[in-house]
């Protein structure tokens, strides 16, 4: 008798995220380019193999070099980093996006790709809160500039305080009073 569900005892498998038609359309894309690109090579191989091999010409072929802003888009589209590039640039341009003012006082973390959030932390609870206000109107302006879908969710974290100090002396490397009974 088999089933769909593990023996008892054992996780359940995480099951992938499934690419929305978005990212399908993508993946497809750069694969029709790909091969289109193939076939094209493969014509100039055999057109050369006619003429006698290798030829160094006046026209531009595949030898020629590469502009560098070419040769890095290139290497984005191949590696499937679009996303990823996109959001390191709205983390550059924050002050332009958000504004000066909330700029000031809140800054871009972190951006989790799978789940889609970006991470800000702010330098009060009262700017956190704000931010929290307007999360749906800068998750709606960053979707805009980024592609719809791109940020669903913005995760807003106020001030992180320093570390909690266990009485008056400290000795170097301790951790607190737990450290002594282990």
């Amino acid at each position: 008798m088999t089933t769909d569900q593990p023996p008892a005892g054992e996780p359940a498998p995480k099951k992938a995220a499934e690419p929305s038609g978005v990212d399908l359309a993508r993946v497809a894309l750069r694969a029709a380019k790909e091969q289109a690109r193939a076939r094209g090579d493969a014509a100039q191989q055999k057109k050369q193999a006619r003429r006698g091999g290798l030829r160094s010409g006046a026209r531009a072929d595949g030898r020629d070099p590469m502009a560098l802003g070419a040769a890095i888009n290139r290497l984005l589209n191949e590696r499937g980093w679009e996303t990823p590039a996109a959001v390191g640039g709205v983390m550059g341009r924050w002050p332009q996006i958000v504004g000066e003012d909330l700029a000031n006082h809140c800054v871009p973390e972190k951006y989790d790709e799978d789940e889609r959030v970006l991470i800000v932390r702010c330098d009060s609870t009262a700017w956190a809160t704000n931010l929290r206000l307007l999360a749906p109107q800068l998750v709606a302006r960053l979707n805009e500039d980024l592609g719809h879908g791109t940020v669903k969710l913005l995760k807003v974290n106020g001030p992180g305080g320093p570390p909690r100090r266990y009485g008056p002396l400290r000795a170097p490397g301790s951790v607190g009073p737990g450290d002594t009974y282990g």
